[in-house]
């Protein structure tokens, strides 16, 4: 009995793992970037891309989709678009597709308990008829850790950082909550034909490092917080927070070149730096940005692209039109961003963007 139940208890402690991280023969992927709890535009874009129908069920066949991180923060439906993945996930596969959930910062972020991005609507949807009593009982388990009896201002205080709601938001986002479990189980990295897919950018530091080392690692830290410190879920350079990719141009190339060699890939598809409304690529293609901002907060015009790999060829939906993605970083960029704002209701976040590209 008591070897069963060390068994069990050891089962408890152990990360979760995912199946697999590398997938080979996929004829589309469409890869979504940052939702930032905004269901509605979650929902908006994958319809755009025939991903799901009207009621929500997939209806994307044997495509994958990819969402490169970042449900969670800032907007207030993060627990409505979960659900939707979580389901989404069976219901591509009953089909012999995949849904992909891969872990973002702010994932990593809330899993660690670091709420600075954490809406009001994000905490109130875990909210019902019991979470005055779950707040009672949490306050005097507070009080019992503390060992003494608190004053009321200090109470006040406790549940001024307490609403109602945010206990059970604590225990969702914990190692046996729901939310917690899925995210867990999830990669941060992975790689289907000639794509590698993840949501910062692989930095110098991880560039020999393998997809599998990668995950492995992150579900270590997310499962044993001693890990954090010198891990890489924290790190600016890892691969949930790198931004050199979306960002720097010089002295890029030959680091560029080193990852493609080392993850045996021809492009990285990438989120967590937010672009003026569409899939921008660089590099020549061999990096592409996907976090449109595609939450309201950054547009109150309701931004709408993905990306989509069509037996390994990359383009953009972007508004529900297929646009081909330029060649070069001149007339063919600029070409392209202005049949991306020609669909945009004005003005185009896109705008400024092709004003800089004209005056070039």
């Amino acid at each position: 009995m008591i070897r069963r139940a060390a068994f069990f208890l050891l089962l408890l402690v152990l990360p979760p793992v995912a199946a697999e991280d590398v997938w080979t023969g996929v004829e589309r992927v469409v890869a979504v970037g940052d939702v930032h709890g905004d269901y509605d535009q979650l929902v908006s874009v994958l319809r755009s891309a025939g991903l799901v129908d009207e009621q929500g069920k997939w209806s994307g066949g044997k495509a994958h989709l990819v969402q490169t991180g970042d449900v969670l923060d800032r907007g207030p439906d993060s627990r409505k678009a979960m659900d939707l993945l979580m389901r989404l996930e069976g219901e591509a596969k009953a089909a012999g597709g995949e849904v992909h959930a891969l872990i973002g910062n702010h994932e990593a972020m809330i899993l660690t308990g670091d709420y600075r991005y954490l809406s009001t609507g994000e905490v109130s949807a875990f909210r019902d008829a019991n979470s005055e009593k779950v707040r009672e009982e949490a306050w005097r388990e507070h009080e019992k850790a503390a060992g003494k009896k608190f004053e009321d201002d200090d109470r006040k205080r406790w549940e001024s950082d307490t609403p109602l709601g945010m206990t059970e938001f604590k225990r969702a986002f914990g190692p046996a909550g729901t939310y917690g479990k899925w995210i867990r189980g999830h990669n941060a990295v992975i790689r289907i034909d000639g794509t590698l897919f993840l949501h910062g950018g692989i930095s110098p530091k991880f560039a020999d490092w393998t997809v599998r080392r990668i995950n492995d690692q992150v579900r270590v830290e997310l499962t044993d917080f001693t890990q954090l410190q010198g891990g890489i879920i924290m790190d600016d350079n890892g691969p949930l927070w790198y931004r050199g990719l979306a960002l720097r141009d010089q002295g890029m190339d030959e680091h560029l070149q080193a990852v493609l060699r080392n993850y045996k890939v021809d492009r990285i598809a990438i989120g967590h730096t937010y672009t003026e409304g569409t899939i921008v690529p660089r590099f020549g293609g061999k990096v592409l940005q996907i976090d449109i901002g595609l939450c309201r907060i950054y547009d109150p015009n309701l931004r709408n692209a993905c990306l989509e790999l069509d037996k390994g060829k990359p383009r953009v939906i972007h508004r529900g039109k297929r646009l081909e993605l330029p060649t070069d970083s001149g007339p063919d960029l600029l070409r392209y961003f202005k049949e991306a704002a020609a669909l945009d209701p004005a003005p185009s976040p896109l705008a400024p963007r092709i004003a800089e590209l004209e005056r070039k």
